[in-house]
Formats: structure tokens, sequence, C-alpha cells
């Protein structure tokens, strides 16, 4: 799951019953984030990974056969896997590349969304942007195997970083926060809190004296109290906020302390929805990204399966009987005429909101349940700048700002520290349907313009640092071969019915491919059903 925008969370409430993530977010704050990977467990959210050592499929039957649709992530594990075990492995690809969503767009290559338009990435060499998935989790021990079995050199990418910005456009007059200040504060405040209710006698009376001084001492040091347990201005609160100058050496060494925000102020600010992120199971640290781009992944599995990957071939017809599978395709790069290829069996991994849109002799139960799956929107907007002044001037380095504006996010680059010249960083990254979709009815010209406005009231030097003319944006849910960013899951749909995502190729959870022959048992290839599923991303 992605993580979303905070403008839900930055704002005063608005009466209506309270969301499952919001709940979840409070959870994680109040408690932690193990009781809040708990509770989406109990919501159905999230689900530990099976996943120990490499896949050891039983051989192939002679002469067995399998079909692979879509070169995705998904699509090429199982492939992988699969003639690994001794199959007859054929894999067609949409696209004239592997990987799916999981791609790097740098200079020279041109995009074209639905709708036409054309873009070109002008960065300069050496830089990209990820239009899809930016991140790999320590847990996604899947993806961290194939990476380390085929090549792909992996380097930590920095998810929370405490120097980085908050914003509000209602607090602090739009003044953007450091995110350490507001964590700071908030542990301040809410130990203080604490404090006064351990000494007042308000807890329960099981609570021993001795546990009583140990939780005050606890409190003293986690919420940086001073001796009276108050969270103030002076050396042990700005010991975790920061200082309005830092100490130094020499006559000017004594250092000037800052004034705390105050409770209500940093409450009503919305802000402190920023600080579980780096709890959350999924953006715990250490996470890392392929050198070079996500785009690595897929071009390592690529070079391994060259000569069972057709590219350019859109499916148009999928049929499955007694005798096998058919699937029927055109050539988009030749305009030649369809063309079948047949198998015994099938791994699908087309996108659902794609899989959807092609005859398919399935029951109606099933194409229900392809249809049933609801698809996020997503823009993603990658901009050059002739300087890193996020480093030079702010001292940022990796990381995301977050915003209630309609970018949703900044994310600065995890790799290139301290490097002269050009940077390219991630200027937006919106997923809510409302500003997705705004953004995604403009012009790719003023998608850029937008967000470089945005930008420059989340973090400054933005607008003055821009390199003309080298920008560049990925529009997910526009793209020809997926019309959508990521699938999202409702605990009410069973995914083994209609598959579960491609995080599968990561924890090795049980699913079964849309289109797959009935018939006779093929034990092996039974359990490599468990590699494949329907969208293409193995993290956001």
């Amino acid at each position: 799951m992605p993580l979303h925008n905070k403008r839900d969370l930055m704002s005063k409430g608005s009466g209506r019953s309270i969301s499952r993530r919001r709940l979840l977010t409070m959870i994680g704050l109040s408690a932690g984030s193990t009781a809040m990977y708990q509770a989406m467990h109990s919501l159905g959210f999230a689900a530990e990974t099976k996943f120990t050592r490499p896949i050891q499929l039983s051989a192939a039957p002679k002469g067995a056969s399998v079909l692979v649709l879509g070169a995705g992530i998904a699509g090429l594990v199982a492939a992988y896997e699969l003639r690994n075990a001794g199959y007859r492995v054929q894999v067609l690809e949409y696209n004239g590349r592997a990987g799916g969503r999981n791609w790097t767009l740098r200079g020279g290559d041109q995009y074209t969304e639905l709708g036409g338009d054309t873009q070109e990435c002008r960065f300069d060499p050496g830089h990209y942007i990820n239009p899809g998935p930016w991140r790999l989790p320590h847990h996604h021990l899947g993806m961290l195997s194939y990476c380390k079995r085929l090549g792909v050199a992996l380097e930590p990418f920095v998810q929370i970083n405490y120097n980085a910005y908050v914003h509000s456009r209602k607090a602090f007059g739009g003044k953007p926060q450091r995110l350490r200040t507001v964590k700071a504060d908030y542990h301040g405040h809410v130990a203080e809190l604490l404090a006064k209710a351990t000494q007042s006698d308000s807890l329960d009376a099981g609570v021993t004296a001795e546990d009583r001084a140990k939780l005050l001492d606890s409190l003293r040091f986690w919420g940086a109290l001073d001796r009276n347990f108050r969270y103030v201005k002076g050396a042990a609160s700005n010991d975790r906020r920061g200082y309005e100058r830092d100490p130094g050496g020499g006559l000017s060494a004594r250092p000037q302390f800052s004034e705390p925000v105050g409770l209500r102020d940093l409450l009503n600010s919305g802000l402190w929805a920023a600080l579980p992120f780096g709890e959350m199971y999924d953006f715990q640290t250490t996470m890392f990204q392929p050198v070079g781009g996500m785009g690595q992944v897929g071009q390592a599995f690529a070079r391994e399966l060259a000569p069972l990957i057709c590219y350019n071939a859109k499916i148009v017809d999928i049929h499955q009987d007694e005798h096998g599978v058919r699937a029927t395709y055109e050539n988009t790069a030749a305009g030649s005429s369809r063309q079948t290829v047949q198998a015994d069996w099938c791994v699908c991994t087309i996108p659902l909101s794609i899989l959807g849109q092609i005859p398919m002799n399935v029951g109606g139960p099933m194409a229900a349940a392809i249809a049933a799956v609801p698809y996020c929107t997503s823009v993603k907007v990658g901009l050059q700048f002739k300087r890193r002044f996020w480093e030079v001037d702010e001292h940022i380095y990796g990381g995301v700002t977050y915003t209630d504006l309609p970018i949703g996010q900044i994310s600065y680059p995890s790799s290139g520290f301290f490097s002269d010249g050009k940077g390219v960083l991630l200027g937006a990254y919106i997923w809510d349907m409302l500003n997705s979709m705004e953004f995604t009815s403009m012009t790719p010209a003023e998608r850029v313009a937008k967000a470089v406005e945005y930008g420059s009231t989340s973090i400054r030097n933005t607008a003055r640092s821009l390199t003309t003319g080298s920008r560049s944006l990925g529009i997910v849910h526009r793209s020809r071969w997926v019309v959508s960013a990521f699938g999202q899951r409702r605990p009410a749909l069973s995914t083994t019915t209609i598959c579960a995502d491609s995080t599968a190729a990561s924890s090795s959870r049980e699913s079964t491919p849309p289109t797959c022959r009935p018939g006779r048992k093929a034990p092996s290839l039974r359990r490599s059903m468990r590699l494949t599923g329907c969208t293409g991303a193995p993290s956001r």
C-alpha cells in the first residue's frame, strides 16, 4: 500500500465516520508499528511473507508447456521458475521491454499516454525517474533474493529524513516545518501529559510505586522533558528538535535554543500525520532501491529469459478448452496479422484493468471477480534541476516532504549525494482519485508547471533552480498497458479467486491465475501458481 496523501489528516475532522486508513494511522501513532500491523492483518490488509529460500519446483512432466501472459515482475518470476523446472515456456509482452510497471525513464526515452500526448525525457546522462514502484522494503524477501541471484546491485533508499519538511497550508502561515521539530514537539507534549497523569495517580491502581518511577524516568527520556517533567525550551528539547543556532567552538560556542511549538498549535496543524510513516511495516529502515533505477530488475530478468520473450504482443483473445490454452495476439511493432500460440497451461499476469477487456471463456463468477477489483489513479512528476538545491541550501539528503497540497509529496534522490551539477527529484506523487484525475486532465506542460508551483510552496528555491526544458513526468494510470496505477484489495473479495497482486512474487502467497486450463492435475505447476499475480509492482 502506498503512502497516502495526508490532506485528510492535516485538516480538522469533518464529523464523518472514521476510515480504516485513518484508524490504522491513529493506532500507529499511539501504539506503534507492531500494533498497527496486527490491526492491518486483522482487517485483511497485510500478510506475512512465507519466503525463506529460492523456490524449488518439482520437475516438469515430459513435454509440458506453459504460456505466460505479461512480462511484468509476476510474469518474469513465473517464467524464470517454470523454465528452471523444465517446462517449455513462452512469454507474450505488450511493451517493447520487460518489467511492466517496474520501469525507469531516463534521457532520450519517450512515453505516449492514453489520449496521444507524447513526452520525451530530456534528463542529462545518469539521471532518471521511476514512474512505477521506487523502493523495496526489507521484508520483500523474494524480490531481494531475485535481485541477488540476477546480479541487480541494490543501495539504501532513504524513506525517513527528519531534516526534510512537512507542510500544511493551514498551519504556521503555510511555512514548512522540519519533520524533526514536529516529531520532537509531539512526543514532548504527549510525554508531559502522561507524566502529569502518572504523578497524579491517574493510572490504574495496580501500578506500583516502583513502576510509576520507572515510567516517569522513561517518559522524561522519551519526551526530552526537564527535571520537572515539562517539555520546554532548553537543552533536552533542542537535542531532539534542533537549535535556533547550533553549538560550535570558540567564543560563540554557546547554542541558542529554539522554542517548541505549543501543543494546541501542533495538534491543529495536522502535521503529526506524517510521524508514523517511518514506523509502518512497509517503510521501516532499511529500504533499498536498485542502482540506476527500478528498471534494472526487469532488464536483469529479460537478459536471463531473452529467448523466451516475445515483445510488442497485444493479446486480443484467450481461449481454454480440454486441449489447452490458446492466446491470440497482434504484433504492434510490425503491424503483422494476428498470430495464435497454444500451451498446456497459461499463467496470466495481465492487469485486471486490461484483462477484463479481453475476450475469454471464463465463468461468470470469475469474470465478475475480475471486473470487481478497483484500481487507483496515480501521477508522478520528475523534475531536473540545474543544481541540487535541497542538499546545498536545505541539507536534505534523501527522504520525503509531505504536504497537503495536491502534489502530495516530494521525494529527494537517495543516490548521488554531494554531486556537483544537476539533479532530479520526484516533484509530485499523487494517487488520490480527485487530485490525480485533475492532474491527468491537464497537458503535460501544465502538470509540470503546477508541480513546480506547488513545490515552491513546500520547499524553497524549487522554481528558480529548475532547468528549463529538462523535465519529464510519468502518468501511470494512463499507460496503455495498464490503464491504472495499482489495484486495491477489498476485504470482502477473495484473493484466491481474484489473484493476489504481484507482491506474491515476493511473499509466495497462494493465488489462482484467472486463465489456466482446468482438467488433469500437474502438481509441480500448481505449486508454481503462487508465483503469479495480476499487477506488476513489487513495491510502491
